[in-house]
């Protein structure tokens, strides 16, 4: 099987790396959240990026692709469905399968770096 390495430097910019802004998220639960992202590594398979929110609330789903992600800087919580309580801190490290579902509380802005796998991509 062939690795695919990114570059350390890479890694270590997603504190500061530009985001794009995206939009405001539809149909949020709270507030006005606004996202904005940065992508570092795209394949068949996975993605790798930066990506940021601003305060408020919406729900999400994983719908085909699961998701790694180590929050950089904010705070905020996940709740999932099944009524589990994620907190959301610079440092944490948290997983959503495919399948997950649930809502996304911003307090602060937050950044993650996240690696998203696709169970498989239309040709």
């Amino acid at each position: 099987m062939e690795t695919t390495r990114i570059a350390p430097t890479a890694l270590a910019a997603a504190q500061t790396v530009a985001l794009r802004e995206t939009g405001p998220r539809a149909d949020p639960l709270d507030g006005t959240p606004v996202e904005s992202s940065a992508p570092l590594y795209s394949d068949a398979l996975v993605d790798v990026g930066v990506w940021e929110c601003t305060p408020g609330s919406f729900r999400a789903a994983r719908e085909g692709f699961g998701e790694v992600a180590h929050v950089i800087a904010g705070r905020g919580t996940l709740l999932s469905d099944s009524g589990e309580v994620t907190e959301l801190v610079p440092g944490a490290v948290v997983v959503t399968p495919e399948g997950w579902t649930g809502t996304w509380t911003i307090e602060q802005t937050l950044r993650k770096l996240y690696v998203i796998w696709h169970d498989a991509r239309p040709a």
